[in-house]
This record gives structure tokens, sequence and C-alpha cells, in this order.
């Protein structure tokens, strides 16, 4: 047996790792689970000139919809922007049948936020990254 450690992995080593745990998850899940496609989208907010102003990126599946991150600029803080977006997610993932959202916020930005908007903290990393604390949060749509 030959270990490899590589920064830069083939797609065909990439492939044959997705293809292998689906060939394991057949035995516990339901193919339209197992094999369910991600689907991948962002809620972007622009003013009248075209500048993006923030927005989400977000992956779902498995019944779940993950807010990879949100950004606002610094101009549309604190203006309801953020709410709007969230808002806009969490109706794009429930009107295509996912039943919960979650997220990963940093110690120094947006857990008061995202708890304000329903999302529950069930997880905590601490020194992640280091000297700062990473919070899982999930909310049930």
């Amino acid at each position: 047996m030959n270990l490899v450690v590589t920064t830069s992995p083939t797609q065909e080593d990439l492939k044959a790792l997705s293809v292998g745990i689906g060939s394991y998850n057949k035995d516990y899940l339901p193919d339209e689970v197992g094999f369910e496609k991600d689907t991948k989208f962002a809620v972007i907010a622009k003013d009248a000139n075209g500048k993006v102003l923030g927005g989400i990126r977000a992956n779902a599946f498995w019944n779940y919809c993950t807010i990879e991150l949100l950004w606002l600029s610094e101009e549309t803080r604190g203006l309801g922007l953020g709410t709007n977006l969230m808002e806009a997610a969490e109706n794009f993932a429930k009107d295509r049948g996912f039943g919960y959202m979650r997220t990963e916020t940093l110690s120094f930005q947006a857990k008061p936020f995202y708890e304000k908007l329903g999302y529950k903290v069930f997880g905590e990393l601490p020194d992640y990254p280091k000297g700062h604390t990473t919070y899982c949060l999930v909310k049930k749509l």
C-alpha cells in the first residue's frame, strides 16, 4: 500500500473517493438520498450600478442547506440587508423541500445575528482559528 499526501489531487482520484463513499452509503440510504445532487446557489445584493453590496453562498443536500458564507459591505451593515438575504436563502431552500439551514460563524462575526433569526448553537470548536471559537448553528425551516 502506498499513501500519498497531496495538495493537488487528480479529478480521477477525487471521483474514486466520491464513488467509493456512495457505494458504501447505498446500503444505508435510499438511492434518492444517497445520490442526491448538491444544490449550489447564491443570493446577491447589488446597487443600481451593479456593484455587489453583499450576499450569501450556499450548498444544499440531504435535507440541509448550508450557508457557506454571508458577507455584507460596511455601508450596508445594520440596515436589514443581512436579514433580507437570509430570508431569501431560507425561502429558496424551503421551496425546494429542504428542512433545515445550518451555518458556522466565528466568535467575532455574527452569532447574535443568527440567533436573532432563530438559529440555535449545536456545537462549538474552541481555538478554531487560534484565539477564537467557531460556532455551529442550525434552524428548522
